[in-house]
């Protein structure tokens, strides 16, 4: 069994496009730990190099059969990466992976796109009921309860 260091493992999930861009604006924040990032497209592997990266396929609620395939990828990144922390800015891959997570006792943390300016995105409402912290970055969509807004973050 590998000796565990002392700093915090961090798993970063997002799908591409601007929740990818997003979650790399929160990179620096997550110095001195232990990273992981998960991403559709495996160009994005040396945007965060020389931390760990993992490929998964691109899914929506609308290509159900490759959900399936992203759950289970997730799933075993989950067992074989065991974040202390699951981060993402979303959509559909950062919710699993906020989930699967959660099996394991990881802390999940969701901060919804700021695209998303009169409602939460349908991962967002999803993450409500399973991440420790949902961030909005609007403040009209904050409950001050479920959903919080901490400033314009990203």
């Amino acid at each position: 069994m590998k000796k565990r260091t002392n700093s915090k493992r961090v798993l970063a999930v997002a799908s591409g496009g601007g929740h990818w861009v997003q979650l790399m604006r929160l990179r620096p924040a997550l110095t001195g730990c232990r990273r992981a990032f998960v991403s559709v497209d495996e160009g994005s592997r040396a945007a965060v190099a020389p931390d760990k990266f993992y490929r998964v396929p691109d899914a929506n609620r609308g290509t159900k059969f490759k959900l399936i395939f992203l759950m289970l990828k997730l799933a075993y990144i989950v067992l074989v990466f065991r974040p202390d922390v699951v981060i993402s800015t979303g959509a559909a891959h950062g919710y699993l992976a906020i989930r699967l997570g959660k099996l394991i006792g990881a802390k999940g943390l969701f901060i919804d796109s700021i695209a998303n300016a009169e409602q939460l995105s349908l991962s967002g409402k999803l993450a409500v009921d399973h991440a420790d912290i949902v961030l909005t970055q609007w403040p009209e969509l904050s409950d001050d309860q479920r959903i919080y807004y901490r400033g314009a973050v990203l």
